[in-house]
This record gives structure tokens, sequence and C-alpha cells, in this order.
């Protein structure tokens, strides 16, 4: 039985030539908005076939604003929006009055009215919200610096648009007769004004409470399918209370019903919720711009159709540009608002549309004003892909600038070491032979040394502090000044004859350094090295060292040596001068909490404990000088 059904054929017909067409731009790389656009076309009352109900298509993509905007909104708080005050506000209302002044210069060599200027550069100036915020999802833009300017420029001149729209009618009466003077003007200006501040003050004050409690109160019942319906009901509901009761704009409306949410931790799940529907409805609204294109106009109206164009894409995009370069931002951020900005979108229908009914805007302006948003929208894909790939191409040659300059960087500190390496006088071998060397000269070096040079032990210390230089200078032992790692340095100590190598520096990291250099000078010198732990013993160990000392197993061999009357055990062998190591080691503490190497086990091990036990006890404990920490 066949039935009238325009609302399910209107959205029928529309979706499945918007997917048709849409699959079709991107198999060509081309924005599926162009697909939707062309879509419209064919359903429009301007080509043969099946003609849409055109005012069931508008309502139906008033849905999708209303959706995308509240989308919008649960992503962007009040803080956000703040955040951009000082450039959307100066920003908006500065590009809008450019773009109505290049609007009423066109109309002016058309020979039309200042009137007709007016609403016709109006109209020209306030971008499409759909495509703007399309354009930055899909690039994923909203939440970064550039999109929050974006969405409140566009914020400040959908608010202009209301007082336009408002003040529009009082506008024309003004115009046609002398009935209407400045003071109603002014009147209809402050009861606009008033009822948008109300709104505001309400969704911050009122709205903040209980849009947040009713979401809360829905989410606890469990049910996914009423929280879906309390989100709708929630979008829908302030857009259309705004639009009834306060005349703003159902997308402000949605926008701040978002914006109030956004502060709920059910935000993300509203959005997740409303996807689906939003996306469905978006595309409905570029099917109904597509609907009142009429291809002809092209034709019959060239000259004035690419005037109308250019003022929109560089006119605009323009004074975009200059706007926010001017505030400081970069050309990244200038270049996104001003290609968000070339084009114009629903507001302007509705101008256009009031224009004509008022008559102050003549029928040809309005299909200027629709060839006009046809052919930017159509075109904003473009610019935006153009700006991808100048942002992609200025990123690549960042990057390889900022390679060549660290190559070159490395290749002048390479140039500054091979100069400095061959301005350098080579460091003296020494003539010592059969001696000891001794790497690091903190409190446990010091001990070594002053016991070496005591017995007449011959001895060369390896330091890198220049303190400790000095004081070795003037004690008159000799002294390499470097890292014992390094061959040069290596090899002026004549590891290679050396009678031992003692490592006394407490990073067991460096030790191994030390260790590796000497064992490939000399594969048969004894090297000992100290160490606080086992990990570190056997990291040494690893690279060639030949014993590890072990300052709290010394101490513990000390001190049970010392005990009267305690058995002698082989494992306390090397205790001489206990008393000496257990007064150094109270003195030194280590960084891990570890105490020095005692240097009886560096210079005889071959001792026995009964000998340690007898001499320990009889000795005064040396106190050792201060020196520098972990060393």
């Amino acid at each position: 039985m066949p039935h009238h059904t325009p609302l399910i054929s209107t959205i029928v017909v529309g979706l499945v030539l918007a997917f048709a067409f849409g699959a079709l731009a991107h198999r060509f790389r081309l924005s599926p908005l162009i697909g939707y656009l062309l879509a419209g076309v064919l359903v429009g009352p301007f080509t043969p076939g099946y003609v849409a109900d055109q005012g069931l298509a508008n309502q139906l993509a008033e849905i999708g604003v209303i959706l995308l905007m509240f989308g919008v909104g649960l992503h962007f708080s009040l803080k956000d929006l703040l955040s951009v005050r000082a450039i959307a506000i100066p920003g908006a209302v500065v590009q809008m009055a450019s773009a109505t002044v290049l609007g009423i210069g066109l109309v002016w060599l058309m020979g039309w009215s200042i009137a007709s200027g007016i609403v016709f550069g109006l109209a020209l100036s306030v971008a499409s919200t759909v495509v703007l915020l399309r354009a930055l999802q899909e690039r994923r833009l909203v939440e970064t610096e550039r999109g929050h300017i974006a969405v409140g420029w566009l914020i400040v001149e959908d608010l202009a648009m209301v007082l336009a729209l408002v003040l529009l009618p009082a506008f024309a009466d003004a115009m046609a007769s002398a009935s209407a003077d400045l003071g109603s003007i002014m009147l209809s200006l402050g009861l606009t004004l008033g009822k948008v501040i109300a709104f505001v003050a309400i969704m911050l004050i009122v709205g903040r409470r209980v849009i947040p409690w009713i979401l809360h109160y829905v989410a606890h019942t469990g049910s996914r399918e009423l929280f879906r319906l309390a989100v709708l009901a929630i979008a829908l509901g302030a857009a259309f209370g705004a639009a009834e009761l306060f005349g703003v704009s159902f997308a402000l409306g949605a926008f701040f019903a978002g914006m109030v949410l956004s502060e709920s931790e059910l935000s993300h799940q509203a959005a997740s919720e409303t996807l689906p529907l939003r996306d469905a409805f978006a595309v409905l609204f570029f099917v109904s711009v597509g609907m009142l294109f009429d291809p002809m106009i092209l034709i019959t109206e060239f000259g004035p159709v690419v005037a109308t164009f250019l003022i929109i894409v560089v006119g605009k995009s323009l004074a975009a540009f200059a706007i926010v370069r001017l505030f400081g931002h970069p050309n990244a951020t200038a270049l996104t608002i001003a290609a968000s900005l070339a084009q114009i979108g629903e507001f302007s229908f509705i101008l256009a549309g009031l224009g004509v009914e008022l008559q102050l805007l003549p029928e040809r302006g309005r299909d200027l004003i629709l060839a006009g948003a046809i052919l930017s929208i159509l075109i904003n894909p473009f610019l935006f892909t153009l700006l991808d790939r100048w942002f992609a191409k200025r990123d690549t040659a960042r990057a390889e600038a900022k390679a060549e300059a660290v190559a070159a960087e490395k290749e002048a500190v390479a140039a500054e070491e091979a100069a400095a390496a061959a301005a350098r006088v080579p460091l003296p071998v020494t003539a010592l032979t059969d001696h000891v060397v001794l790497v690091g000269h903190g409190r446990v070096g010091k001990f070594i040394s002053r016991k070496m040079a005591a017995s007449g032990t011959p001895i060369l210390v390896i330091e890198t502090e220049k303190h400790q230089v000095a004081e070795l200078q003037r004690e008159g032992l000799p002294v390499i000044v470097g890292n014992a790692a390094d061959p040069e340095v290596a090899a002026a100590a004549n590891i290679k004859g050396a009678r031992c190598l003692l490592v006394a520096i407490p990073d067991a990291f460096e030790s191994g350094q030390v260790v590796e250099q000497a064992r490939r000078i000399n594969p048969d010198l004894p090297i000992i090295v100290r160490a606080h732990s086992s990990a570190q013993e056997d990291h040494v160990m690893k690279y060639g060292a030949t014993r590890i000392v072990m300052g709290e197993q010394e101490i513990a061999r000390a001190m049970f040596a010392a005990v009267p009357d305690a058995p002698r055990a082989p494992i306390l062998s090397s205790v001489e001068e206990a008393d000496d190591v257990v007064a150094d080691d109270q003195d030194e503490v280590e960084p891990d909490g570890s105490a020095a190497a005692p240097l009886s086990h560096v210079l005889r091990p071959e001792a026995d404990a009964d000998e340690a036990g007898r001499n320990a006890p009889e000795q005064g404990p040396l106190g050792q000088p201060a020196d520098d920490p972990g060393r």
C-alpha cells in the first residue's frame, strides 16, 4: 500500500546518494564533503529527476549542526573559551568587518543599495560551523591551541549573527521609513544582548549543576539505552530551549550544553553515544546545501560569482591571517585559522533568506551567496590538503636542517678534538720500572702512597683532581694528571714495566675501564681493585682484575683477628696493621655506606693471622686526613 512519506524518502535518498558519491570522492582521493554536496545537487530542484523536500532536509541538517556543536562543547571547557578571548573577540570582529566592507564594495560596483551591501557582506563574513569543525576533527585539531582559537572565533561570529538576525527587521523598517529611529534599534539590541547574557548565565549557574546531575542519575540505572536517550534529550532540548526562549541559535545552545557537561567524568561517554547520529545528520546538512545550488548561475553570473568566491576565500583568509600574526601567533596557527574561515554556510543562508524576505537583498544576491558557499565548501578541503602538504614539507625541512646541524656540530667537535690532539704535547713516559701504579689518591690512595713511600717501594700515582695533584707534587711523589683509562696516560705510567696496578677509585664503572686498558698493555700484570658489593666485584673481574678488596670483609677479618685467644683461621691471612685499617675505615665512608679497603690486603696477602693478631692490639690508630666524599 503506497504511502506519502517525504521525511523517510528525504532521509533515505539523501543518505544513499551521499554514501555513493562520498565513496566515489574518496576513491579519487577527494574529500567526502564534495560527494555529499553533489548528492544534494542531484536531489535539488534545479536538476532533473527526484526532488527531495528541501524544508525537511534543512530541518534534518539543523539536527546535525546541534549534535556537532554539542560534541564540540563536550571537548571545550569554559577555561578553554576564556583562554582565547583575547584573540577570538577582536579577530572575529575585524575579520567580519573586513568581509562586510568587501561585500559592500562588490554590491556598489553592481549598482545595488547600501542596505543590500550590508546584508550581502555580513552573509559572506561568517563561516560554516559544520565545515569548520569537520575540517578540524579530521586533523585532530579541535583540542589544540589552533582548534581552540578557531572554535572561539566561530562562537563570536555566531553571537554576532544572532544580533544581526534580531536587528535586521528593525534595520529594514528604518530603511523603509522613518518610523524606526535609533532608539528602537538600540532597544532591540539591548533586548537581544540581555537574552544572550541571561541564557549564558543560566547555563553556567543552573546548567552546570542540573545537566551533570541528570546524566549521573541515569548512569546509575545501568541502562545504556536510557543514557543515550538522556544525552540526546539534553543536546536537542538545550538547543531548542535556547532558540525558543532566548532567541539564540540552535548551535549556540547545544554548544553551551556540551560545555557545561564537559566538566563531568561522563563527558567522554556522552560524546561516544552521540557520534553515530551526529555524523549521519551532519551529512544531511551538506546534502541540504547542495539542494540550494543552481549550476546555471555559474554561467549567467560568472563574474559576480568569481568576485564573491574571492571575497570568501581570499579576502577573509588574508584578514584572518594578518590578525592572528599581529597577535604574535606562528604561521602554522595563522594559516590554519585562515583556511578554517575560508568558507560560508548555514548562517549565511539564513541571513540571505531573511534579507530577501525583508526586501533588503535581491534574489540575485541570495543566489550569489549560495554559489559562493557551495564553491567555498568545495574548495575548503583542498586548502587544508595544501596546508597539510606544506606542514609536512616544512617539518621534513626542519628535521633535515636539524640533522645537518647536529652532523655539522659533531664534525666541528671532532675537528676541534683532532686539532687539540695534534697540538697537545705527548705525555713523557716515566723512567720508573718495577714500580707500583696507583690510580686515585683519595683517603684510600693516600694511605697506600704513604705506606709505599715509607717502605721505599717505587710508586707512581695517576690522579685527575688538581688539589690532589698539587699535594702529591709537594710531597715529591711522581704523579701523572689524567684518566688512567686513556691509552696515552696508561703508556706514560709504564704499565708494561710495572710491578702491579692498584685501582683505589670507588667507581666500579671507571675501575672497569682502567682495568680493561691496563690488561691490553700488560696481560700478566697483577691488578688489585677495590669494590663495595658483589655486583661491583663481578663487574670489575670480567675486565681482568686479579684480586678484589672489599672493605667490609677486611674489617671483619681484622676484628676477628684482634679478639684475644681467638682461633687463628687461614681466612684471616691479610690483616697487617689492622688497627690502622679499622681507624681509617671509620673515617672513610663510601657513598653506599661501605668502608675502604685496608692496605695489608694489597701489600702482604701472604701474612698469617697470628702475626696480625699479635700486631693489631699493639698499634695505635692512624687518623687519615679528610678527603673528598666518595674518594
